[in-house]
């Protein structure tokens, strides 16, 4: 892959976001249950652009010895997205399953404070924490799939007139791909430094196409 390429993908996590906050410029009436997708993108956008300056910079730029490293700028970026996609899951205006999607966020609590007590440090410069991300993914992956039963169960189709359907289906395809990415995300990074910046490539496609979902599902709000 051309190092110009290469670029672009690396700094993907950044220039992906301002796709649906460019739309959200044009398409500012949103319905209510979009907001927190609106929060995790500004705050997604900060955290990716400071994650991609330490990573692109540190040395240039002389950052201090505890911003040397980016990985728990990742750790952080995956609490986020986890509590603003729960919040959107639960303000969903869905009966079916309410107590499970009410529960998760209890359940990702419990395990971070196990996992950073007893087996991992989130502030390890070393490389981020693939139990964190993998578990965000599988959980989140749980969030859609008790979307689809719902839907199915209440209206025996899947409707894809709301804005929730792109989002869910964009963060559907994310997690799904990621899931193994994070999972062997650390492991391989001890047999093979080249197999994982490719892997994160993989992880980049996959949120380039999640943007663009959210993007669609501004833009098609308010030609309802």
């Amino acid at each position: 892959m051309s190092k110009s390429l290469q670029f672009i993908l690396d700094w993907s996590e950044v220039w992906a976001l301002l796709i649906p906050l460019a739309v959200l410029l044009f398409r500012k009436k949103q319905p209510g249950i979009v907001t927190p997708v609106i929060i995790y993108l500004v705050a997604a956008l900060a955290l990716n652009l400071f994650a991609d300056v330490i990573a692109d910079f540190k040395k240039s730029m002389h950052f201090p010895d505890w911003l040397q490293s980016n990985n728990p700028i990742y750790n952080i970026h995956s609490v986020v997205r986890f509590g603003c996609f729960s919040y959107f899951f639960i303000i969903l205006n869905q009966p079916s399953f309410r107590t499970i999607r009410n529960v998760l966020p209890f359940v990702s609590i419990l395990f971070i404070i196990i996992n950073f007590i007893f087996f991992e440090d989130f502030f390890f410069p070393d490389h981020l924490s693939g139990n964190l991300l993998s578990s965000e993914a599988y959980l989140l992956l749980v969030y859609c799939m008790l979307y689809y039963l719902a839907e199915l169960r209440e209206e025996d189709d899947i409707s894809t007139n709301g804005p929730e359907f792109w989002i869910i289906t964009g963060l559907a395809l994310f997690v799904v791909v990621n899931f193994f990415v994070f999972l062997f995300y650390v492991p391989m990074m001890y047999e093979d430094r080249r197999m994982t910046s490719r892997m994160w490539n993989i992880h980049n496609v996959a949120y380039i196409i999640f943007c663009l979902f959210i993007a669609k599902a501004f833009y098609g709000t308010n030609r309802r």
